[in-house]
C-alpha cells in the first residue's frame, strides 16, 4: 500500500476525529476508494472503534438518480436513518470514477433528494466528521492531470506525503488562529476585483478555524454574513462543479442581501433552478478565506479549490450555526473569486489582503 495513504488515514482516525476506544465510526465511498477503506478499517480497529464499512458499488447512485421512484427522493429509508442516528462518527471519502455521470439526470430530482436529506445531513453534523477525497482518474482528468501526478497534488494538499501530517495540521490550527484573532470586533467587509465590489456585514459573527477537522484537505477560515446584508456584485472566477454539471461565468447582484440578478455563461438555467430551490438559496451562507499554500492550483473540486491559498469563497445557501449565521436552505454552494492578480480584502476600510497576500500591519 502506498504509505501516503496509510498516513492519510491515521490523520482521519487520530487528528480530524481523534477516535476513542468504542466509537462507532462509518465509513462511506464508492469501490474506487478500496486502499484508503482497508488502511481506514485498520487505524479504526488499532483505536478500539467499531467500523460500519459502506462501499458502494460505482455506478449505483447513477443508477438510482436516474431510475428511483418517488419515494426514493421524497422518503428517507428506516435502515438508512437507523445508522446515523446510532452511529458516533462518520467518515465520507469522495472517490467518484465518473465526475459527470450525473450530466443527464433532472436537476429537479437533485434538488428534492437534497431537501429530503437535510433533516438527517443536520443530524450528522452534530456529530464528529470528515470529509476526503481518494484519487481516481476520473478526477485527474478534471484536473488536467496523468493520475500519478493528481496523486502527488492530494497527498500534499493533506501534508500526507510529510513525516508527521499530523504535526504539520496542527500547526495549520495555530496559524489560523492568530487570523482569526486579527478580524475579531469586525464589522464590514468589502470585496473588490475584477468585476466585482461586493460588501456585506460580519458583525456579531464568529470566524471559524478549519484546520483539517472537517475537510482534509483544509487550509480555511471561515464566518457567515448577516443574511441582509449583501450589497453589490460579484463575478466568480472559476466554475461550481455540481451534480455532474458545470456551471461557469458566474456574475451574481446582491441587494440587502438577496440574489436579485444571476447569470452564467455556461449551465445559466442550472444556477436558476438551484438558486429557485428555497427562498434561503439567494442569500450569503458563508465567505471563506483560503489558507492552504500547498493548493494553487484549480482542479474543478471544491474541496480543494475552497482552499487555494490567496482565494476566498462566497456561499450561497445554508450558513454553519456556528458562525452565529441563521439562513436556512438545502443548498450551499461555494463558489470562488480569486484575489492573486487584482483582488482585495478591505474589512472595516482597512487593506486585510491584496493580490492574495496577507497585511502583516493589519
Amino acid at each position: 500500500m502506498d504509505p501516503r495513504v496509510k498516513n492519510l488515514a491515521r490523520t482521519l482516525v487520530k487528528y480530524s476525529l481523534d477516535v476513542k476506544p468504542g466509537m462507532s465510526v462509518s465509513v462511506g465511498g464508492t469501490a474506487a476508494a478500496e486502499p484508503l477503506f482497508v488502511a481506514l478499517y485498520e487505524e479504526l480497529i488499532n483505536a478500539g472503534a467499531y467500523p460500519t464499512m459502506q462501499m458502494m458499488p460505482t455506478g449505483c447512485h447513477d443508477y438510482l438518480m436516474k431510475n428511483g421512484k418517488p419515494h426514493h427522493f421524497n422518503k428517507v429509508s428506516p435502515a438508512q436513518r437507523a445508522m446515523i442516528k446510532n452511529v458516533d462518527a462518520s467518515i465520507r471519502i469522495i472517490s467518484e470514477s465518473n465526475t459527470r455521470a450525473l450530466s443527464s439526470v433532472n436537476p429537479a430530482r437533485q434538488a428534492t433528494l437534497a431537501k429530503t436529506s437535510r433533516a438527517l445531513s443536520n443530524i450528522m453534523l452534530k456529530k464528529p466528521w470528515v470529509l476526503t477525497l481518494f484519487p481516481t482518474e476520473a478526477y485527474a482528468q478534471d484536473a488536467e492531470m496523468s493520475l500519478r501526478d493528481f496523486e502527488d497534488f492530494v497527498y500534499q494538499a493533506t501534508y500526507s506525503n510529510e513525516t508527521n501530517p499530523i504535526a504539520a495540521w496542527r500547526k495549520v490550527r495555530r496559524d489560523q488562529d492568530k487570523l482569526i484573532a486579527k478580524l475579531k470586533g469586525a464589522r464590514e467587509v468589502r470585496i473588490v476585483g475584477p468585476g466585482t465590489d461586493l460588501t456585506f456585514s460580519v458583525a456579531g459573527r464568529t470566524f471559524i478555524n478549519s484546520p483539517g477537522t472537517h475537510n482534509m484537505p483544509s487550509g480555511e477560515i471561515f464566518t457567515g454574513p448577516v443574511e441582509t446584508s449583501a450589497n453589490g456584485t460579484i463575478q466568480y472566477d472559476y466554475p461550481v462543479c455540481n451534480g455532474g454539471r458545470e456551471i461557469d461565468g458566474i456574475r451574481l447582484v446582491f441587494k440587502d442581501g438577496v440574489v436579485v440578478e444571476a447569470s452564467a455563461t455556461k449551465n445559466e438555467k442550472y444556477l436558476l433552478t438551484m438558486l429557485d430551490m428555497d427562498p434561503g438559496a439567494r442569500r450569503l451562507g458563508e465567505w471563506g478565506i483560503g489558507t492552504n499554500w500547498n493548493i494553487q492550483r484549480f482542479i474543478k473540486n471544491i474541496l480543494f479549490d475552497e482552499k487555494i491559498g490567496g482565494t476566498i469563497h462566497l456561499a450561497l445557501g445554508k450558513s454553519y450555526p456556528e458562525t452565529g449565521g441563521v439562513n436556512q436552505s438545502s443548498l450551499h454552494w461555494d463558489i470562488i473569486k480569486d484575489l492573486r492578480k487584482g483582488g482585495a480584502i478591505y474589512v472595516d476600510g482597512k487593506v486585510f489582503q491584496k493580490d492574495g497576500v496577507f497585511n502583516k500591519r493589519f
